[in-house]
């Protein structure tokens, strides 16, 4: 049999449901200002990056300005992803809406890699045209951008693993390719500055380094998304600590499936709990409720949870 786990929340099932919607708005809101403020960096790094490749010759720094453009895009992607996930469940989406998130991870992860594949073939071409060399004072745009793009990347980064985003950690490495794009850029122009009139398709060869840095960051930021989207069971403590919660109630005997599946940023568990086979619905109803309560209160990332209440086969 199995209790239904809805007609009569306790006051602690309605405390633990709003403590828990409050933390997880937070987390959300925490997410989308992070996107919003990699959105306005983004934007100004690529003008400069454009601006300073257009008059200082230098391909390989529009070719960053354009991937930095496509971040900016990425940015409002992430940001429009996390205010949908952040809506509330309703009667066409029971489960909430954060299947918004990772949907927004793999749009950017696509735009990503087709970006790669652009510049690429842009980069060939240029290697094989002539043009002037590289201006010296476009090594100090890259040098701003690469000491900006990597304090982001950690804390972005950081704020990604807090909150388990799958988006906002997506962002993170968003920082993270532009720094090592914006590294390759330093080298090439450098290398061209140095060389010679010989050594002028030297930031052209950067650019595509650039663009095999993006393209494995696309890869990169592709798969846990998916994964996601395809409710991949989570690895990590989460399990056993949901387990163990569920182990320590009273009158639980055993505790058999524990499928869990994440959605946005939260968790959703479907459990099967064995218990005396000889004990009434009531009890076995308030067992269930007990084992839910428990739960949540030991994760508070935990949405809820379906509890099915079973024969122990180990008296």
């Amino acid at each position: 049999m199995a209790p239904s786990q809805h007609p009569h929340a306790s006051a602690g099932d309605l405390q633990t449901r709003s403590a828990r919607a409050g933390t997880t708005l937070s987390l959300w809101e925490i997410g989308a200002r992070v996107a919003l403020f990699g959105m306005i960096v983004n934007l100004i790094f690529a003008m400069a990056k454009i601006l300073g490749g257009f008059f200082g010759h230098a391909y390989v720094l529009i070719a960053d300005g354009i991937e930095s453009a496509l971040d900016v895009g990425a940015s409002f992607v992430i940001w429009g992803g996390l205010k949908v996930a952040s809506r509330p469940p309703d009667a066409t989406h029971p489960y909430g809406h954060g299947k918004a998130e990772p949907i927004a991870a793999v749009i950017v992860a696509i735009g990503v890699l087709a970006a790669a594949v652009g510049l690429a073939i842009q980069s060939v071409r240029e290697i094989f045209l002539p043009h002037h060399g590289p201006a010296p004072y476009t090594l100090g745009i890259l040098i701003v951008v690469i000491v900006v793009k990597e304090f982001l990347f950690r804390y972005v980064n950081r704020i990604g693993r807090h909150v388990e985003s799958t988006a906002v950690q997506t962002d993170a490495w968003h920082h993270r390719s532009d720094a090592l794009t914006s590294a390759a850029a330093f080298i090439g122009i450098s290398v061209a500055l140095i060389g010679g009139s010989g050594w002028q398709s030297a930031d052209d060869w950067a650019a595509l380094f650039a663009c095999a840095v993006i393209a494995a960051n696309g890869i990169r930021l592709f798969r846990p998304a998916l994964y996601e989207i395809m409710d991949t069971a989570p690895g990590g403590p989460i399990v056993v600590s949901v387990r163990n919660a569920a182990a320590a109630v009273p009158g639980v005997i055993e505790v058999e499936k524990c499928l869990i599946r994440k959605m946005g940023l939260d968790f959703y568990v479907d459990l099967h709990v064995g218990v005396d086979g000889s004990i009434s619905v009531h009890e076995g109803h308030e067992i269930a409720h007990q084992v839910k309560r428990a739960i949540q209160q030991s994760d508070s990332r935990i949405a809820d949870v379906l509890v099915h209440i079973e024969p122990a086969q180990n008296l």
